[in-house]
């Protein structure tokens, strides 16, 4: 992790993000004020579940995995943090500990804004509160999906659910698969590594996918697509 300064070549404008633009003059100023810019280098933790919540992150550049652990040391991957999007936002709307931890995928420039200076904010400008209850609720609702899936799904309907998930982000980060372990795909899928290399080869048996190292190369889109609905 680095602090970035706003006199290094890496600083970023951060309030000019959209999220940003129904604030006045002074909230911007409170803002800037209270907020650091920091570079996740690939690979670092970037909140540990559990632990205080002093700030809230706003992922400026880079991509992201949020997950959950248990006393097992297992994992369970929630989802995928694109740039544009908070992190830590529960920590505002219910408790003071973060809910998940969040490793970085690729190199992330986030911006550490205090949660005081943004709960401060949110009681003073209605428009930006009802646009981050809003980014709140949505995100919820995918993890609903998520959770739905892994509940009622068998292996090969989650793994293919997953797979179509994993391969929207390809437009974005065409190596998307690459930046993966097969650990980390079966930690989507709520499966053993095993269990997901196994799976893995039975759809490329049956032309659904193609694998060429750790790329992964969706063919039978419909078909998977068809697994996944019927679990």
């Amino acid at each position: 992790m680095k602090t970035i300064n706003p006199n290094d070549q890496d600083f970023m404008c951060d309030v000019q993000a959209p999220c940003f633009q129904s604030l006045d003059a002074d909230e911007i100023d409170l803002l800037k004020s209270s907020r650091t810019q920091v570079l996740f280098r690939k690979g670092d933790n970037i909140t540990k579940q559990g632990t205080f919540a002093s700030y809230i992150l706003f992922i400026a550049s880079g991509m992201a995995i949020q997950y959950i652990e248990n006393v097992y040391d297992k994992s369970f991957n929630l989802r995928i943090t694109q740039p544009g999007e908070f992190v830590g936002l529960g920590s505002v709307f219910s408790k003071n500990t973060y809910d998940y931890s969040t490793r970085a995928l690729t190199n992330c420039q986030a911006i550490l804004v205090e949660k005081s200076a943004l709960i401060e904010i949110i009681k003073q400008n209605g428009t930006f509160a009802l646009g981050l209850f809003q980014r709140y609720s949505q995100k919820n609702s995918g993890l609903y999906g998520n959770l739905q899936s892994i509940l009622y799904k068998q292996m090969n309907g989650r793994m293919a659910n997953i797979l179509l998930y994993l391969n929207s982000y390809k437009s974005m980060v065409p190596d998307i698969f690459q930046l993966l372990t097969r650990k980390d795909i079966a930690d989507f899928a709520g499966i053993s590594t095993e269990s997901a290399v196994k799976l893995l080869k039975s759809f490329e048996k049956e032309g659904y996918i193609s694998l060429n190292g750790k790329d992964i190369e969706i063919i039978e889109a419909k078909k998977l697509e068809e697994i996944s609905r019927i679990g």
